[in-house]
């Protein structure tokens, strides 16, 4: 299988990467910044340098030529503006699945945050409320295109050692999640058409990984 992945250099895409290098797979990283191709690298993965922001549908869909997999999971960081959550977590991830439709490749999946659906209750100037109505909008456009989409939406990120327990449902519930376990889900939905069509929460819990996949 050979999966492409937007935010190449992110914490989970490195992860993911590993994840699914490991078992054999081939892996791209998609980048801007040439400093992160070490890390890609080591993780398993080829490299493509392209910035989200600045190219165009066909450059980003010649990357993604021959792929099984679009995986995306670029996000503008935690210490961007809000002009930033509207170009990288709208903008690029639109231009990611426009992109695996011209190249024909079928499945994506989105990484996406819990909490989307209460946008609308929130501080309509707050910067956090800006980056979830862009997931939001780049959640809908997915929604509306011919690609066998998932969209995973995580609780509150860990950096704490994934136990491989997780509760994946279409509503779970407020949680955190061990980014270690988010991007073993992330592998198993690589291939589970169970899953497709679906938007799925995500946090830890007591189900393995695998168990939860098949539970779908």
């Amino acid at each position: 299988m050979r999966v492409v992945i937007a935010g190449g250099h992110g914490q989970i895409a490195l992860r993911l990467t590993k994840v699914l290098s490991g078992a054999g797979h081939e892996v791209v990283g998609l980048v801007r910044n040439p400093a992160h191709e070490a890390d890609v690298t080591a993780a398993g993965g080829e490299v493509a340098l392209l910035d989200l922001e600045l190219t165009d549908v066909e450059a980003v869909a010649d990357v993604l030529a021959g792929a099984d997999v679009g995986v995306f999971s670029a996000g503008a960081g935690a210490g961007s503006g809000k002009a930033r959550k509207d170009t990288v977590d709208r903008g690029a991830a639109v231009l990611f699945a426009e992109a695996a439709e011209r190249a024909g490749v079928r499945r994506h999946l989105q990484v996406s945050s819990m909490g989307v659906d209460e946008v609308d209750e929130l501080d309509p100037d707050d910067t956090f409320t800006t980056y979830l109505r862009a997931k939001k909008a780049a959640a809908d456009d997915l929604r509306s295109r011919d690609l066998d989409w998932t969209i995973l939406q995580p609780g509150s990120l860990t950096n704490d050692r994934g136990t491989g327990l997780v509760l994946l449902a279409e509503k779970t519930g407020h949680g955190s999640v061990p980014r270690d376990d988010v991007a073993a889900v992330l592998a198993g939905l690589c291939d589970t058409p169970a899953a497709i069509g679906r938007t799925l929460d995500l946090i830890a819990g007591k189900t393995p990984v695998v168990d939860a996949l098949k539970n779908l």
